[in-house]
């Protein structure tokens, strides 16, 4: 009988311990990937607006580009179950943006990051709307 305590009292201590030991960890660890994601969005947004901008003011291909393969590099951050088409059309966008920089032509690859700028948008939207 006293070793059926012990063991009792053992199982209630580990199922107590896992119990308020697991929850907060999975709480932060969510909360800490939402960040993550959350910033890799805006920072995609935020290349792709000052890549525009460059094409807009007909600046430099280097100039240009560096701000393309920023958000091509960010935006690998950027995901989200819900909107993984969306990320991979955009990231064709990128991709065209590139090859219209690599031939020269500013102006294609500021309509491809114009386009690249309204899917990125779009699934931001949709990613903070779930989660609040």
């Amino acid at each position: 009988m006293n070793t059926f305590k012990k063991i009792a009292l053992s199982a209630a201590l580990m199922a107590a311990f896992a119990n308020f030991s697991t929850a907060p960890a999975f709480a932060e660890e969510n909360k800490d990937k939402n960040a993550v994601v959350r910033a890799a969005a805006e920072g995609t947004i935020t290349k792709l607006q000052e890549a525009i901008a460059v094409a807009e003011k007909h600046g430099s291909v280097p100039e240009m580009l560096t701000f393309i393969n920023e958000a091509r590099q960010l935006q690998k951050e950027f995901r989200y179950e819900q909107t993984e088409r969306l990320r991979q059309n955009g990231n064709n966008h990128l991709r065209a943006a590139r090859e219209a920089l690599d031939q020269g032509n500013l102006a294609d690859a500021g309509e491809a990051a114009k386009k690249a700028l309204e899917v990125f948008s779009e699934m931001y939207k949709t990613y903070a709307a779930a989660h609040k």
